[in-house]
Formats: C-alpha cells, sequence, structure tokens
C-alpha cells in the first residue's frame, strides 16, 4: 500500500514532457519568412538531442491552456545556447508545459543564431528582430488566444537571457500605419525574468522599465552570478520593481527539469509567485 501511494505522489509530482510528435505546431513570425532570411525559409530545422541549430525561419510554438484554467497571463521564453544552438529541452518546451498546466500560456522563441558556425547572423539586429517580432505576434493574437494584451512577458535563459532583457531596455510602441497588422504592435514586454543571463556588463535599467525576476547559482561564473547582484541594485536605484534570487547551491544552466529536486529547481514556483504579487497573474 505504501508504495503504491509513494508511486502516485511522484507521479502527481512529475510533469508530463511530450515527445516532438507531440508538440504544437509552430508558428512563423512571418509568414513568407523572416527580413534577411527569405531565401533559406524553407531549410529545416537541425535537431540533435534536446538542442535545435540551422533556424532560418524564425517561429513561437504555443502552450495555450485549457479554457477553464486560463489566467490571462503569456510569457514568451527564449531558450540558451550561447547563441549557437538553441537547448529547447530544459530551457523550452518542458517549461512551456508547466506553464500551461497552470494557466499560463507560454510560446517557446526559436530565433536565428549569430554565434551558429558559418552563421551572417547578428545578436542585435536578427536575434532581436526576431524576439520583439515575438512579443508583437502574440500582442495581435492576445484575444483568439484568451490573453490580456498588457500582461505578455519574456522569460529567457542564458543567451535567450540577454535577448529578454535587451527587449525590455529597448522596445516601442508599433506603428498604427504598418501594412503588416503585427507591426502595429508594440514590442515592451510587461514584465521580464531573467534566468542566468549573459553580458550582464550590458543591461541598464531606467524608470519605467518592465519589471524584473532575476534567477542565478552562486557557483556561476562571476560575470552572471555577481553581474545580477549589480543588476538588481541598477534596476532598485531605477525604482523599477525587481525581485532577485541567487541559489547557494546551483550553477549555470539549471533551467528546468520537471524531475530535478532541491531550491533552485523550484524557482518556477517563485515565479509564480511573484506573478501573482505583482498583480501579473
Amino acid at each position: 500500500m505504501k508504495t503504491r501511494f509513494l508511486f502516485l505522489t511522484l507521479l502527481a509530482l512529475v510533469s508530463p514532457v511530450r515527445s516532438a510528435e507531440d508538440r504544437p505546431s509552430a508558428i512563423p513570425l512571418w509568414e513568407n519568412g523572416a527580413p534577411g532570411s527569405e531565401a533559406r525559409k524553407d531549410e529545416p530545422e537541425k535537431i540533435e538531442g534536446s538542442n535545435i541549430t540551422n533556424v532560418h525561419r524564425p517561429s513561437i510554438t504555443p502552450y495555450l491552456p485549457d479554457p477553464d484554467k486560463h489566467t490571462g497571463t503569456a510569457v514568451i521564453i527564449c531558450p540558451g545556447g550561447g547563441h549557437a544552438k538553441l537547448c529547447v529541452g530544459h530551457e523550452g518546451f518542458a517549461l512551456g508545459e508547466w506553464f500551461r498546466e497552470r494557466g499560463i500560456a507560454a510560446f517557446i522563441l526559436k530565433y536565428r543564431l549569430s554565434k551558429e558556425p558559418g552563421s551572417t547572423y547578428t545578436l542585435e539586429g536578427h536575434a532581436m528582430d526576431d524576439t520583439r517580432r515575438a512579443i508583437r505576434l502574440v500582442r495581435s493574437r492576445a484575444a483568439e488566444w484568451g490573453i490580456q494584451p498588457d500582461r505578455i512577458g519574456i522569460l529567457g535563459f542564458s543567451a535567450g537571457g540577454e535577448l529578454a532583457a535587451y527587449s525590455a531596455m529597448q522596445s516601442d510602441r508599433g506603428k498604427a500605419d504598418a501594412a503588416d497588422p503585427i507591426d502595429r504592435n508594440g514590442s515592451r514586454p510587461d514584465f521580464q525574468a531573467l534566468i542566468y543571463p549573459g553580458k550582464s556588463g550590458t543591461f541598464t535599467a531606467e524608470k519605467g522599465m518592465p519589471p524584473v525576476f532575476i534567477a542565478c547559482g552562486y557557483g556561476d561564473r562571476p560575470d552572471i552570478a555577481e553581474g545580477m547582484a549589480s543588476l538588481y541594485l541598477k534596476y532598485k536605484a531605477a525604482d523599477v520593481k525587481a525581485e532577485l534570487h541567487i541559489y547557494s547551491n546551483a550553477g549555470h544552466g539549471f533551467g528546468y527539469r520537471p524531475d530535478a529536486r532541491g531550491a533552485a529547481a523550484a524557482w518556477p514556483e517563485r515565479f509564480r509567485e511573484w506573478l501573482a504579487e505583482s498583480g501579473l497573474l
């Protein structure tokens, strides 16, 4: 009897991760190909284990909650991978399912890679174009997907954390007269979550920026572990609401794994609590 109870308890705690065949279909950010990549839009992505490369048709993969669970909040997830690959396993699809089960719409962003061997893309140009386009696209379909247009945030891991931070630093309200209806929507995220992001020395904080949730490991590189402490102080000085978690027994790349244990593994719950207390959930 005890064995059966333990099995059922563990089964309830572990979130199932769907196979590639069972995942939602990706939605291209640009129907006819991304600017600068039109000639390569039909090239297939390369999949090695849980990593993806050769992204020439950027997209979002939607994880939409059941209507009876929907909170109206959405988060765009930017996987890491050093801009040379996308680590969509522990920094993408698994977390998308976790959010969906809890009533939060999630969208996994596949963006163009600026450091993949032979790449002609840039972080500041192509990858950020993809990031801002993803925010505009989700906002343009907010009513269709049961999302509040002022509760659309962005979350990024490592290299993806750079994209999330930059999207909060530089955004626009959209172009009301744009021929493309998606471009009429603003690119400002309503909140941001930076999970052990790189290049923190390039991040700035100014009054009026979106509130931020930060998580990293004490054992990470100094520019990240110490950089996140410094970034928190920048946000504090700019009067931007911020919450910082530095996990003493974690390093880089802990991401989200359904079967992981420990304080760092529970960061999504802390993030959900932060959303609720911030009036975003």
